[in-house]
């Protein structure tokens, strides 16, 4: 198989693309002028609908079908581009946003002329102020040089970028919720209906799109849906940044076509496990994702073989444990994120991740009984389905599968009153001491 050619990533690590002149000198925004040149909004909306080009923000929900849903009634449209990124083991935006602003810039022009919107909003998560720094010397550098602003590249279509830095609440990487922070409000999510394509923005139609997703759309208008639906499985199609870290000898981010085993990810991208070590579970889609296991190497990296699994690709988190991780320390690590990020509106996911924190709590601590793993073997069908958003929904799926595939860990801890991988480890410590 001949080796993947990066698109999304191209020059990363070699060339300056923060340098306008350098974008350019790659082909940068020559897919804008080829849109507003030769191409209608509709044309736009019609190559990206039949790339199949699907959300790299974690729902995968294709992004043509998702623009499509605007209604057309003389009321104003808003595009967001989401850079919230918070999920645990996900970093993929955020060197996006660093390294090839332009590329997201370009990205969000055209998605805008698309959706026939006049104003798009940049909302950049507050840690990364490096990135934001770099984002906004992109943007007047774009601005100057005709790409933003009126009359973009002489045609007549204009548009205005907001830029809106966040203030580090994971709840507002769900769309509602960001929606209501860019308008000052508390980042709380919103019941729906109505959704943003109806309601969003200031109440106005809306669409909201990842980063990595808007990255992909210049791709797709210059090098056609034909060729971009080539790549990976036909129904799931594209190239993806995989963020790859935990126990692989090669961390960082991995651009490979959609559908790529998990097994070949490791060994083939991130240089495989250290020696003597062998694999124990894996988050492929980051801190809400139940995870896969050695049995499941085979599986593709892809939206579909991953639900198959009963997991997601989510953001493209990928988190490697090997056999030294104590799972039931890990679950409670990610249990407690999920908890303190709840924004608190609903029962399930604001008392049932406070009590799930505290069961996991004792079991990590040896102070855990019978009872408890009882009560955690159930709590899945209760928690799950049962919020206004996806973070609720985030509390059990890793600790339900590792729960269900390593029961007597989880029963060690409550036999041997405490962890014993933590006491081996101990030992192993002392011993090279």
């Amino acid at each position: 198989m001949a080796p993947f050619e990066p698109v999304l990533t191209r020059g990363l690590g070699r060339l300056d693309l923060t340098d306008l002149s350098v974008y350019e000198a790659q082909g940068g925004f020559g897919a804008l002028r080829k849109a507003l040149r030769d191409m209608t909004p509709e044309a736009v909306v019609n190559e990206v609908s039949a790339s199949n080009l699907r959300g790299r923000g974690g729902a995968g929900f294709p992004t043509g079908r998702k623009w499509s849903f605007l209604p057309n009634d003389g009321r104003p449209r808003y595009l967001v581009c989401n850079c919230d990124e918070a999920e645990p083991g996900t970093f993929k935006d955020h060197m996006l946003l660093e390294q090839t602003p332009f590329q997201i810039i370009e990205g969000l022009v055209i998605s805008a002329y698309a959706i026939r919107a006049e104003r798009a909003f940049m909302y950049i998560r507050g840690e990364f102020l490096e990135g934001y720094r770099i984002f906004r010397r992109a943007l007047e550098t774009a601005r100057e040089r005709g790409y933003v602003g009126p009359r973009i590249a002489g045609s007549d279509f204009s548009l205005d970028i907001v830029v809106h830095r966040g203030a580090g609440a994971y709840i507002c990487g769900e769309e509602t919720a960001m929606l209501e922070s860019i308008e000052g409000k508390r980042g709380e999510p919103r019941l729906k209906p109505p959704f943003p394509a109806n309601a969003g923005l200031y109440g106005m139609p809306t669409v909201v799109n990842n980063v990595e997703t808007l990255c992909c759309v210049p791709h797709i208008v210059e090098r056609g849906a034909q060729w971009f639906s080539s790549i990976g499985p036909p129904k799931c199609p594209g190239p993806k940044i995989i963020s790859v870290s935990g126990h692989v000898r090669k961390p960082g981010n991995y651009e490979v076509p959609m559908g790529i085993p998990a097994g070949q990810l490791i060994e083939e991208y991130a240089g495989g496990l250290e020696p003597g070590r062998r694999l124990k579970a894996i988050q492929p889609g980051g801190g809400s994702s139940a995870a896969i296991f050695e049995e499941d190497l085979d599986t593709g990296l892809d939206f579909d073989s991953l639900a198959a699994k009963g997991t997601m690709l989510g953001s493209g988190g990928f988190v490697v444990m090997d056999d030294r991780t104590c799972l039931v320390r890990a679950a409670l690590t990610l249990v407690r994120f999920f908890e303190h990020e709840s924004c608190g509106q609903c029962t399930p996911c604001r008392e049932g991740g406070q009590w799930v924190a505290r069961m996991v709590g004792r079991l990590e601590a040896g102070e855990g009984s019978n009872a408890d793993l009882a009560i955690l073997r159930t709590l899945n069908r209760t928690l799950t389905g049962t919020n206004l958003c996806p973070l609720g929904d985030s509390i059990m799926p890793f600790l339900s599968s590792v729960l269900r595939r390593f029961p007597e860990e989880f029963e060690t801890h409550v036999t041997q009153a405490g962890c014993p991988l933590a006491a081996e480890q101990a030992v192993a410590a002392g011993a090279g001491a």
